[in-house]
């Protein structure tokens, strides 16, 4: 007879009830360790969040730095840009005003004398020289290398026209050599035609295309025409009719004497220089250059214009008379005074009836201080 407990079967096992608990036990640790991992998770992405943010935000100021540091530069450049065109534009409007001058002054001499005449050419002639080394010292901005270039040729050709029509100018006023002189005029007025071609259809556009391009607020650059008649003035025939209306046409005295002057010594505070070699001048000393022109003819001469040019600027002097045989001295004033080694030129301007220049000038090679 079995008297076991009805009710055994429904009794939990023990070993399953301590799986169990064991599993519940077991579990719970698990929970714990999930919600552990899981809020690590979470911290790790909130500090590269951050790290996301800081970085952004120092990459968003780094742009801004260059963007500003790039406008600062656009700016300066462009302002650099200006400054060359203004100054461009200040040389051209001075350069169309002696063009204005000196045609005119070819076209109507009026009452001007043969040494009236031609001591304005030469006034001409440094005005254009000072203009061709003011070119050559601008500020050039980088953009503006070929403009500068061109532009440089520019007054290159216009100063060196120049100088050849004022060295002919005394002998296509008198009657020796007067035809050759004025074919060799009409020459270089054919120059200076060439080079307003050259500004007008190349330098301008060039310096215009440059403001343009980079956004700067210059205005454009003017035209510059210093021939105002190129056809006209390139013919010998007519430069011929323009200059016998100078005093008579002629720069021939009527006294029938020779006229000649010839330049004699150069010195500056005392040293004579020596064309052939580089001369010191020692520190301190006042640059005045002392030119002594001889009277190598046999006729009294008056306004002797003599002119000393160091680095394009030219200066001048005057011996108001020299009789027959005599020496003058014309002393003329260095300024600004130059420093270091320069070249210096200087010059006799032929007188009235002078057919011979060959030893009206000379260079010299001085280093002060």
């Amino acid at each position: 007879m079995d008297f076991s407990d009805p009710y055994d079967e429904f009794d939990p096992d023990p070993s399953v009830e301590g799986e169990s608990g064991s599993a519940r036990r077991s579990r719970r640790p698990d929970r714990t360790r999930r919600s552990r991992g899981s809020g690590g998770s979470g911290g790790g992405q909130n500090v590269l969040a951050r790290r996301a943010i800081a970085l952004g935000v120092g990459l968003l100021v780094l742009i801004l730095l260059v963007i500003g540091a790039k406008g600062c530069l656009d700016a300066r450049k462009n302002r650099s840009l200006d400054d060359y065109s203004n100054s461009v534009t200040q040389i051209v409007d001075e350069t169309n005003t002696l063009g204005e001058s000196f045609y005119g002054r070819l076209d109507d001499p009026g009452d001007l004398t043969v040494t009236d005449f031609t001591a304005e050419i030469e006034s001409d002639r440094s005005a254009m020289a000072g203009f061709l080394s003011r070119v050559e010292k601008l500020d050039t901005p980088g953009d503006m290398k070929s403009a500068q270039d061109t532009l440089t040729l520019v007054y290159q050709l216009r100063s060196g026209a120049m100088d050849a029509i004022a060295d002919r100018m005394s002998t296509a006023l008198g009657d020796k050599g007067r035809d050759k002189a004025v074919q060799q005029i009409a020459k270089q007025m054919q120059v200076l035609s060439a080079a307003d071609v050259l500004y007008n259809q190349v330098t301008r556009h060039q310096i215009d295309f440059e403001i343009e391009s980079n956004g700067a607020s210059a205005a454009p650059v003017p035209v510059s025409t210093f021939v105002p008649d190129p056809v006209k003035w390139g013919d010998s025939a007519e430069i011929d009719s323009a200059l016998g209306g100078v005093a008579g046409g002629s720069a021939t005295p009527t006294d029938g004497g020779v006229h000649g002057t010839g330049l004699g010594t150069v010195s500056i505070g005392g040293t004579t220089l020596d064309p052939s070699a580089t001369t010191q001048i020692p520190s301190g000393t006042e640059p005045v250059v002392d030119v002594e022109v001889q009277n190598q003819g046999d006729s009294n001469e008056n306004d002797i214009e003599v002119s000393a040019t160091v680095g394009g600027d030219t200066l001048t002097e005057s011996i108001s008379s020299l009789a027959a045989g005599e020496t003058g001295t014309a002393s003329i004033l260095l300024t600004p005074a130059p420093s270091g080694e320069v070249t210096l030129e200087v010059k006799v301007a032929a007188v009235p009836g002078e057919q011979v220049l060959d030893n009206n000038e000379a260079t010299y090679s001085v280093s002060f201080g």
